[in-house]
């Protein structure tokens, strides 16, 4: 985890009131950022030891992004107002992703575990991370494209006393609200998942409605449901949106 010192702290403080243009000079002057254009940076403090914003971000105002060892923020992502984001090795936000408000992604750091760890947080393209979540990526918790994790007061764990697993959670699947997801529990693609469910172990098996404490499959999707799924996260997200990012992995 990258520590932030006091000066470096009072520095990146003093650049959060600056009006967005120059609040970008100052971070590509100062700290080496790679920044794109068109990007707005609202009242907010961006702490990584590397980082790289790519054209047409938003960033609104009251964030605090701090100790991230490396920040990767996709072209047309959005990040709204009060979010934290804080610690680990990697923050990478997939194009056209949006963590909406009064998020808490959080990863201990030097905790005491047993056994190695990979503490990144990797938000597929697409994606959105809606209000009051709280996500511990002290190991790692990946969220395929085109995913919400939706409503509010979810929260994601890896890590336990002395012990972390990584969450892996599928592309094309809809998350409602104050689900629990234990370490090492994994919800597959195109399923929605019902309010209230606790997901404690990997769960196999698409297009299915999951609910319930342990969560279980209850029925396949309806042709209703797989619309609720399918259906554009965002409204700006391009129709061709799927090719477009299946042409920028290879």
């Amino acid at each position: 985890m990258h520590r932030t010192g006091k000066f470096r702290l009072l520095v990146l403080a003093g650049i959060a009131v600056l009006p967005s243009f120059l609040k970008r000079s100052c971070y590509r002057l100062f700290f080496g950022y790679s920044i794109g254009k068109r990007v707005s940076i609202g009242f907010s403090i961006l702490d990584a030891r590397s980082c790289t914003i790519e054209d047409d971000v938003r960033i609104g105002h009251l964030n605090l992004v701090i100790g991230v060892d490396k920040l990767t923020v996709g072209d047309h992502t959005r990040i709204g107002h009060l979010n934290i984001i804080r610690g680990g090795k990697e923050v990478r936000l997939g194009r056209y992703s949006e963590i909406m408000r009064l998020n808490e992604i959080n990863s201990i750091p030097e905790p005491d575990a047993v056994n190695n760890l990979d503490p990144r947080f990797l938000l597929g393209p697409g994606s959105i991370v809606t209000t009051g979540h709280k996500i511990d990526f002290t190991d790692r918790v990946e969220i395929g494209r085109r995913t919400v994790l939706g409503g509010r007061n979810s929260s994601l764990w890896t890590h336990n006393r002395q012990r972390t697993r990584p969450i892996e959670i599928g592309s094309f699947t809809y998350i409602g609200s104050e689900i629990r997801v234990a370490p090492g529990g994994r919800i597959p693609s195109h399923c929605i998942i019902g309010m209230g469910a606790v997901i404690t172990g990997r769960l196999t098996g698409e297009y299915y409605l999951i609910v319930g404490v342990p969560a279980k499959q209850i029925r396949p999707l309806s042709e209703d449901d797989r619309f609720l799924i399918e259906k554009k996260t965002r409204p700006d997200l391009p129709d061709d949106f799927e090719e477009q990012s299946a042409q920028l992995e290879r």
